[in-house]
């Protein structure tokens, strides 16, 4: 198998007084082989900083465990190697099409499944790719975009499903696919753009959907809010009879240059006269933990808890601590066992100049028969299996005292109990409320009958 090295540039996109922009922040070398199968293949990474990058006070690192900044002068002009023997920059990675995006960039350059080397997928991912990064093939490469209007949304869908149902895309629609966004797994979506401006993900039915996933998910994450989790945004459309969620990009916001930056939650924000976009940057729970994609069955939500007090700035480790544990909570009521660690992200705050746990996203019922359930994320000291008394084993991990965790249980299942009532209020119909209960557990389901009396007992945790 040949072996294929290539250079390219990444590029940061930073907030200065005069407006925000995309600079050079280093070099990433790429060396893979082109085997037959991805098995096949191997890739090697390496990574220097731009001197001028590293100078910069608006700079930030663009991989918290293998790009760490530390200090500066002790990585300046140095080559940097991922951590754990990885092939890649996670960092990096994150900013690396999905496996949808993968399909999308396919389908562009009339490529096969798989077939294009890692470099070419990172290169053709687009200006409007998650987080605050770009891959360029020069350092003069101007800047791209690729998120569509809102009025377009079914030109845009309709491309989607020629590429989900493995079609040519008819020329007309070729330039409504946008760019594969890194984060959110294997079904068809794009980014979009509303009236005013502001960056949607918008989420398209699969072909093999048993159920309607858009409404599903956006009232589940509307229950998620009721639960008083972090939830982005999120709106529903009827697009010729086809179901389309859209949820507002959490890695974007807009502020007035030069300014303090608005108070509340960043993600919330609005375009407004003056007010330019800002990008986050953004890692996911794979980036944190150190680890291989395939590796992320046999890791737990324990770990993503040590990552949080490892790497999250110091003021926000107590109430992330606290999320992460309310939300590994939810998915074992409603049964989301594609909790994978890409499906948990982190984004670097500038109001606290650290990382911090990312809003919700990713979060779908699935209806099942068997009693004893797993999520994918190991839950507690029972491994995987899907209950409060085993997630309970590792409280220790989120919060600093089993009352604390107990009083979380309480406040999601408060919620929970009630979700058809969330549900109907979000445009649920009958049909899909009887499609969905049996991804929905009873407390009895998921705890002991001490546990169940304990809970009960309890005063629930803010």
């Amino acid at each position: 198998m040949a072996r294929k090295k290539a250079e390219v540039f990444v590029f940061s996109h930073l907030a200065y007084a005069d407006g925000n922009r995309f600079v050079p922040s280093g070099i990433l070398g790429l060396t893979e082989t082109d085997g037959a199968t991805v098995q096949n293949r191997e890739l090697a990474c390496e990574f220097a900083y731009g001197t001028r990058y590293l100078q910069r006070k608006e700079a930030f690192e663009l991989d918290p465990v293998s790009l760490a900044f530390g200090e500066p002068e002790a990585i300046k002009g140095k080559v940097l190697y991922p951590v754990n023997g990885l092939g890649e920059f996670g960092g990096i990675r994150d900013a690396a099409p999905d496996a949808w995006g993968r399909r999308v960039i396919e389908a562009r350059l009339k490529a096969p499944a798989n077939g294009l080397l890692e470099v070419e997928y990172l290169l053709h991912a687009g200006g409007d790719r998650v987080g605050a990064l770009d891959v360029r093939k020069q350092q003069a490469s101007p800047d791209s975009t690729s998120a569509s209007d809102l009025h377009s949304l079914q030109y845009v869908l309709q491309a989607a499903e020629a590429v989900d149902n493995g079609a040519a895309v008819p020329a007309n629609l070729e330039t409504f696919l946008g760019a594969g966004p890194s984060a959110g797994g294997a079904r068809p979506k794009a980014s979009v753009r509303d009236e005013e401006g502001a960056l949607w993900l918008a989420k398209f039915p699969a072909r093999n959907d048993t159920f309607d996933v858009a409404r599903a998910e956006l009232c589940t994450l509307e229950l998620a809010r009721r639960c008083g989790l972090t939830v982005p945004e999120v709106r529903y459309m009827d697009i010729g009879g086809r179901a389309v969620m859209l949820i507002r990009r959490f890695d974007r916001y807009w502020a007035q240059p030069g300014q303090d930056l608005p108070e509340g939650a960043l993600h919330d924000t609005r375009p407004a006269n003056g007010a330019v976009e800002g990008r986050l940057p953004f890692v996911s729970g794979l980036t944190l933990v150190g680890c291989r994609e395939l590796e992320s069955p046999d890791k737990a939500y324990s770990d993503l808890g040590q990552a949080i007090h490892k790497y999250v700035h110091p003021s926000r480790i107590r109430a992330d601590g606290q999320e992460m544990f309310a939300r590994m909570v939810l998915n074992i009521f409603v049964t989301n066992d594609d909790d994978h660690l890409r499906n948990h992200g982190f984004v670097r705050d500038p109001g606290v100049d650290g990382w911090v746990l990312s809003p919700l996203y990713d979060v779908v019922p699935r209806p099942v028969f068997a009693s004893e359930r797993r999520l994918h994320l190991g839950v507690g000291a029972q491994g995987k299996l899907a209950t409060l008394d085993n997630a309970l084993t590792h409280y220790a991990a989120f919060v600093p005292a089993r009352p604390h965790a107990v009083g979380i249980m309480l406040r999601v299942w408060t919620e929970v109990r009630q979700w058809k009532i969330c549900f109907e209020a979000h445009g649920a119909d009958g049909k899909l409320l009887d499609q969905l209960t049996r991804a929905f557990r009873d407390i009895s389901e998921v705890a002991s009958p001490q546990l169940e009396a304990e809970i009960r007992k309890q005063v629930a945790w803010p």
